[in-house]
């Protein structure tokens, strides 16, 4: 993708029309990369697109909030060694641990990918130290939120080797409160100002979200009705590790 405004037809793509630059596709993969039917999985075009841009053949790659297993299979598919963990990890080559605390070694990865939860809209998992239960737009301004974000960022940093490459896919957020006019969370924004604490800016990118949702008349009607716009794009922030 050659601009900063991405739109996908698909969730998912086929490996077999999709061979990386360097010739190498790994076991080719399953067709579908990652479950469709997880809520919040990240469209795998969004992480093939970064992986052949900013890594290289057997590379390592680190999601550290896996998921479905997404970034894993974009891995195999690419010839990539992908490194995943989840607090509830949904398959067996996706380790249990803690973004805030990876039991990786320092400087021991070539990209990471993170796809954190966006408040508390999703519900992952019934672990308390899961950062999806904190809330972006509490009473105490998102702090807690924010905080467990800057942990998951330096433990980002720090497993990341020197002039290489982290991507985090994020949105906004906005909820309705009764007898007021509603919430708005820039949670895109205050990511970025936490990771420029530690990382060089690259750049910005649009990601088009296609959420059925956003199709739905009831939905529209409720937007226009409240006065608040549905989401319909998420940020997908670039950052390249440079310490000289």
């Amino acid at each position: 993708m050659p601009t900063t405004l991405w739109e996908y037809p698909s969730q998912h793509y086929d490996p077999a029309r999709t061979a990386g630059r360097d010739g190498v596709t790994g076991s080719r993969g399953p067709k579908m990369q990652g479950r469709s039917s997880y809520t919040g999985a990240t469209p795998s075009w969004i992480i093939w697109q970064l992986l052949q841009r900013y890594t290289r053949a057997r590379d390592t790659v680190l999601d550290p909030m896996c998921g479905s297993g997404t970034t894993l299979d974009v891995c195999a598919d690419l010839g990539r060694i992908g490194i995943g963990f989840d607090l509830a990890p949904s398959r067996e080559d996706i380790q249990p641990a803690d973004a805030r605390d990876l039991p990786l070694a320092d400087a021991s990865v070539d990209f990471v990918f993170i796809d954190p939860p966006y408040s508390t809209h999703v519900d992952y998992s019934d672990d308390p130290r899961c950062i999806g239960r904190l809330d972006a737009g509490g009473d105490d301004g998102g702090k807690a939120y924010y905080a467990a974000m800057r942990r998951v960022f330096g433990q980002a940093y720090r497993v990341l080797r020197d002039r290489r490459y982290l991507a985090v896919y994020v949105s906004d957020s906005w909820r309705k409160h009764k007898g007021s006019t509603g919430v708005f969370m820039p949670i895109g924004f205050e990511l970025f100002a936490i990771l420029r604490e530690k990382f060089k800016p690259v750049d910005i990118v649009c990601v088009v979200r296609h959420n059925k949702k956003l199709d739905l008349g009831n939905w529209r009607k409720a937007a226009e009705e409240g006065n608040f716009f549905l989401r319909g794009f998420n940020y997908l922030l670039l950052f390249k590790k440079q310490t000289s």
